[in-house]
């Protein structure tokens, strides 16, 4: 397929800059795969879509502030005044060793030595492809709690205004920080909703993929088939897998929220979409006409055009099917991308 079969048309002014309040109020697409019809709903709609017995599979990843900015230190001073260079924390190799995406690159060479802070700076290991290198820190103190203090919690390139409160671009339920970019269908969902979700007897069950830089890496090759994901890292605990794998047997419904969900179960599930415990990493990438084997519904929100996103979305729902439902979101004025509105696909 080529990648211009997944553009739509977007206006600039529908590209969300800010969150509604609250949460759960965002617009809400529902799109029925059986019967081939949309509704226009709103998020706090979805209990009225859901029912007893369905797994609801989120995923607990937490947004590191994870883009630094340092000063070169210089070789023969060793005093912090050379160039300044942004890096982006994309994927932890151990304690100290990172891989990260510099900016610009060029300034940022194996041996070179940055100043983040007095109790932080890094050396770099290794160049890649794509500006991308591997650093070791060097910290005292705890790394977390250096990040906290000087790290910026890196938003989409897309998003032009400031975020007043940094927590919206985190889920209610966000635990295990290690992603550069938030599992924004997850925004939606406020504690109290879930609280009604559950009463009604959806489980809900955790899993974990730290999101990457891959999230924002556009498709440049004209055949989709010949575009690369970067690796992210997962984790599906035994318990999860038990409760997913139950339901899978009892014929009751497992809904993704986001698509790091999606890959994360359709990587670990086998051909019958039974599920496997583990952690490591993975580059699935989903697109038509990729068949689906542990997710039976998906929540999302609107994706970039010719992204992979969209192309995930379409080996769910049919490559048309999908377009129909983005000229149906921008016809009727829906907020896209990170901030933007939802979509239940059922």
């Amino acid at each position: 397929m080529k990648k211009q079969d997944f553009y739509y048309d977007l206006p600039e002014r529908l590209v969300a800059q800010t969150p509604v309040e609250p949460r759960d109020s965002a617009r809400m697409l529902v799109y029925d795969r059986k019967t081939k019809t949309i509704a226009d709903k709103h998020f706090y709609n979805v209990l009225d879509y859901l029912k007893a017995g369905d797994v609801m599979v989120v995923n607990k990843t937490k947004v590191l502030p994870a883009r630094l900015y340092g000063v070169k230190i210089d070789k023969k001073t060793t005093k912090p005044e050379g160039a300044k260079v942004e890096f982006l924390l994309h994927k932890r190799i151990n304690n100290t060793k990172w891989e990260v995406l510099c900016g610009p690159s060029r300034r940022a060479k194996v041996g070179d030595r940055f100043f983040f802070s007095k109790e932080l700076t890094a050396t770099v290991l290794e160049e890649k492809e794509g500006g991308l290198r591997n650093i070791d820190f060097e910290f005292s103190g705890v790394f977390e709690e250096i990040l906290d203090m000087i790290g910026e919690t890196p938003l989409p390139h897309y998003i032009k205004k400031k975020l007043e409160n940094i927590e919206r671009y985190q889920t209610v339920y966000a635990q295990d920080a290690g992603s550069a970019a938030a599992p924004t269908a997850g925004l939606h969902f406020t504690t109290e909703l879930m609280g009604k979700i559950k009463a009604k007897g959806v489980t809900f069950v955790e899993i974990l993929l730290h999101v990457g830089i891959g999230t924002f890496r556009p498709v440049k090759e004209d055949d989709v088939a010949k575009h690369k994901m970067h690796a992210e890292y997962y984790e599906v605990d035994e318990k999860a897998a038990e409760i997913i794998n139950k339901a899978k047997k009892e014929g009751r419904r497992v809904i993704a929220v986001g698509t790091t969900s999606v890959r994360t179960l359709e990587s670990v599930a086998d051909n019958k979409g039974f599920i496997k415990a583990g952690s490591g990493e993975t580059s699935i990438y989903i697109y038509p006409p990729y068949k689906y084997k542990a997710v039976d519904a998906l929540i999302t929100n609107f994706h970039l055009p010719e992204s992979t996103l969209v192309m995930l979305v379409a080996a769910l729902l049919g490559t048309r099917e999908t377009l129909d439902i983005y000229n149906h979101a921008v016809k009727n004025e829906y907020r896209f991308f990170s901030f933007g509105d939802a979509c239940l696909f059922i």
